[in-house]
């Protein structure tokens, strides 16, 4: 599958927003930390992607009823979904000017992830945590996702590359009283 920038100006994939608040210090705090002891960028990606996904529990796993949507609130509350955590990893990995983008797949619900872009190329990446049946490792050298897609079943990788959340899933996060009514509204497509 051939990932398409929806904004062809690459630094978009490094700017800071309300949600991908890589200018928070929390945000900032949490990027140095892990950039100490790292040789290079790749390093550091790494480090980044892994605290992410096996640092904050994602909350249908932990069964933690809170929301999450902002990168810096991701990292505060150790909590979130996958989309929560895409941010968070966005955050993180922009705060040391790595350009990333917010991609989904549509499997039975909309599923996030995170594209990093090394040597002239995006690389998927899957933050959501691993769990019994769930293997997800960072990989320059093909992907390693939580998910793949099963077409027989309608299911897709998006081969778009967000600079921001797509407004979807903006909207349901937001919107949500709790990760149960979150549960109940979970988009089944972009």
């Amino acid at each position: 599958m051939q990932l398409i920038q929806e904004n062809p100006d690459l630094s978009a994939y490094l700017a800071a927003d309300e949600v991908i608040d890589h200018h928070h210090p929390l945000v900032r705090e949490t990027a140095a930390k892990l950039a100490k002891g790292v040789m290079n960028s790749y390093e550091y990606a790494q480090a980044a992607f892994e605290f992410v996904r096996d640092t904050i529990p994602h909350s249908q796993d932990s069964g933690d009823l809170r929301v999450t949507w902002r990168a810096s609130d991701v990292l505060e509350q150790r909590t979130g979904i996958c989309y929560a955590k895409a941010h968070a990893l966005a955050a993180l990995l922009r705060a040391e000017d790595i350009p990333t983008a917010l991609c989904y797949q549509e499997l039975e619900v909309v599923h996030g992830l995170v594209a990093v872009r090394f040597d002239g190329a995006w690389h998927r990446q899957d933050p959501r945590g691993n769990k019994p049946g769930v293997d997800a490792r960072f990989s320059l050298d093909g992907e390693r996702l939580a998910f793949t897609p099963d077409p027989a079943s309608g299911e897709t990788d998006c081969p778009v590359l967000y600079a921001v959340p797509h407004p979807v899933v903006l909207d349901i996060l937001t919107s949500a009283r709790d990760r149960p009514h979150l549960w109940q509204t979970l988009p089944t497509a972009l």
